[in-house]
């Protein structure tokens, strides 16, 4: 019994006095805003067509739906072509800004308030990585996801350094970032925009008002009480979606596997090769017809994918197979990438994959990056003159990522 009373003292210490996984959610926050700002980018001239007033899927039919799904999308709120356009320019700037980890907390609802508009404006857009960043996007407003690799994190450093020296350290950009979205917030509910939808004004509403508590508690309260119980509660809600991100990812693998068990051309190894003649999903035809010429290749590829699926959540005991397991599932979407011409799927897959990626692996490519960064800073700090190169600027600042 003092066994088990001292495991469970252990482990609600660990849930409570840290978030965890600092590294597999900045590789998740920065995989996820970087699949869907290119995505956007990239539809940038079909966007009024994919989401906008052009597009196959009219307005009258997305109200209809709507109204029985109660989805939350801001592309309701008008059909005007100006507020269509504004809302394509806040869904890519939040995601930049959550790629780079500026205000995290705020571009985090953003970004998930521009995924689901976009989305749920058009359900029928996508190519199966919409759903997992549709998903994705409601867990990460949970998570303390840059605690590591992001512009929070360098300014948080300079904050600490600056008490240490004691000076005092103001932050405008924060309460002014709150107060302009509070407003809007506001004006929205009044005017009765979210009427009918379900779960997003709430959580809208519950982000806004912990963002004043936290500010209150961290520069009013007499006591450092308030402020250490309000970061066990953001610790154990950050755990808490980090396992509910990990059940996903293993319950899409799941569920993917055992579906293809099923099939029956699953069954006779023959499944991978038909995709590969299709049209829609050859873009290198040459490339395609060399990976299903050889039919034992198509059946071990087939197989092989059954059986990674399938026994991926098994292997999450032992670490060795399944970073095996993990290499595997990444190559895997990597080939789909490319061979399949399906990129979005695959980066959206990879960044929810990098949940399991092991800590140490994680920071030497976050070593090896920040090393990369430093030599091309320290190339461009060279400026010509006169056909020379100027010596080194003693008065260049160092610019990066904060670790």
């Amino acid at each position: 019994m003092n066994r088990f009373s001292l495991a469970l003292s252990r482990g609600i210490a660990r849930v409570t006095e840290a978030a965890l996984g600092p590294y597999q959610t900045a590789v998740i926050r920065i995989g996820l805003s970087a699949t869907w700002l290119l995505f956007l980018l990239r539809e940038l001239p079909h966007r009024h067509e994919l989401y906008g007033p052009d597009g196959p899927w009219s307005w009258n039919l997305a109200e209809q739906l709507i109204g029985t799904n109660g989805a939350f999308t801001a592309l309701m709120w008008s059909d005007g072509r100006v507020w269509f356009e504004l809302v394509y320019a806040v869904a890519i700037l939040a995601g930049a800004l959550l790629l780079l980890g500026w205000r995290t907390r705020t571009m985090s609802v953003l970004f998930m308030a521009g995924v689901l508009s976009l989305q749920n404006r058009s359900v029928f857009v996508g190519d199966g990585g919409d759903n997992v960043l549709h998903l994705m996007s409601v867990y990460l407003v949970f998570t303390r996801c840059a605690q590591v690799w992001s512009l929070d994190a360098r300014r948080a450093s300079r904050a600490r350094a600056a008490h240490a020296r004691g000076e005092r350290v103001t932050d405008r950009t924060g309460p002014a970032l709150w107060c302009v979205l509070g407003f809007v917030l506001a004006a929205v509910t009044l005017a009765g925009r979210m009427e009918g939808e379900k779960l997003i004004p709430a959580l809208l509403w519950t982000v806004w008002v912990a963002q004043a508590l936290w500010w209150l508690a961290g520069r009013r309260a007499k006591s450092a009480e308030p402020r250490i119980m309000l970061d066990v509660v953001a610790n154990v809600v950050h755990n808490g979606a980090l396992l509910v991100i990990m059940a996903e990812a293993c319950l899409i693998y799941a569920t993917a596997g055992w579906y293809k068990v099923q099939g029956s051309r699953w069954q006779d190894g023959t499944a991978v090769y038909y995709p590969l003649h299709l049209e829609y999903f050859s873009p290198w035809p040459a490339l395609a017809d060399l990976l299903s010429a050889s039919g034992t290749l198509v059946m071990l590829v087939t197989y092989g994918t059954v059986l990674v699926q399938v026994a991926f959540p098994f292997t999450l005991f032992n670490r060795r197979v399944k970073n095996v397991l993990l290499a595997v599932m990444i190559t895997e979407h990597a080939v789909i990438a490319v061979v399949l011409g399906l990129p979005f799927f695959s980066l959206a897959m990879i960044a929810a994959d990098a949940v399991f990626l092991p800590t140490a692996f994680l920071r030497r490519l976050g070593g090896r990056a920040a090393r990369a960064r430093d030599r091309l800073l320290r190339r461009h700090r060279r400026t010509p003159v006169t056909g020379q190169h100027a010596e080194e600027d003693p008065e260049a600042t160092h610019v990066g990522f904060g670790t």
